[in-house]
């Protein structure tokens, strides 16, 4: 039986995996602004699940995920699937992009379930208590 949920890494599991495997994609699905101007794992590529001016989900989403791996082929053999991570702000839309990767034939899919930021604290305050950036992992922004 397929999976019907990505897999939840930690964001230091998520690094691990991408040093221990160099076929694995990082897929930063938050919107461009999210991207660009909050900042973003080293080494991710971008694709919007939820993107401006609409807000609504990319319908074209799975399609760009497709071209990033085996040139749009679909991996039918587990075994050699590459492996891709989506992160988003604090894991939730990252699970919805999951659960559609997965629903169209995607083998190897995880999600950070931390995110990039992570949950808001006490104070309404994001990457101080979980997230990539809280973890000190590689990042950037424009």
């Amino acid at each position: 039986m397929a999976a019907t949920l990505p897999t939840p890494l930690t964001p230091l599991q998520a690094q691990q995996m991408l040093l221990d495997k160099p076929q694995a994609i990082l897929v930063d699905i938050r919107s461009t602004m999210e991207y660009l101007f909050v900042g973003h794992p080293q080494g991710a590529v971008h694709v919007a699940w939820i993107d401006e001016p609409d807000w609504t989900v990319n319908p074209e989403f799975v399609t760009e995920i497709r071209k990033l791996l085996l040139g749009g082929a679909v991996c039918t053999d587990d075994a050699h699937c590459a492996e891709v991570i989506l992160i988003c702000r604090s894991g939730k839309r990252s699970l919805e992009a999951g659960k559609a990767l997965l629903e169209q034939g995607f083998q190897r899919v995880f999600h950070v379930s931390e995110g990039f930021e992570g949950e808001l604290d006490a104070d309404h305050h994001r990457s101080s208590q979980g997230g990539w950036r809280f973890h000190g992992l590689p990042w950037e922004q424009c």
